[in-house]
């Protein structure tokens, strides 16, 4: 995918879903998100918990699931 198409955006967790999906509140937007772990963070086995901050990727196509790609220390 090309950089013009991915938008970064950073949020805290809310809640633990089935399926390691989380519901993600944005920073500085009033909605919540479904984030999905990336495979670089599976196979690492980084551990999200609730209250964590994560950045996510977006694509243009559908804002209301991301890729979580990386914790926020």
């Amino acid at each position: 995918m090309e950089d013009k198409e991915i938008e970064l955006k950073e949020g805290v967790v809310m809640e633990s879903l089935p399926n390691t999906m989380f519901r993600v509140k944005l920073a500085g937007e009033d909605r919540e998100v479904i984030g999905l772990i990336s495979g670089k963070m599976r196979l690492h086995h980084i551990r999200i918990l609730t209250g964590d901050r994560v950045r996510m990727e977006f694509t243009k196509y559908d804002s209301s699931k991301g890729r979580i790609v990386f914790r926020v220390k």
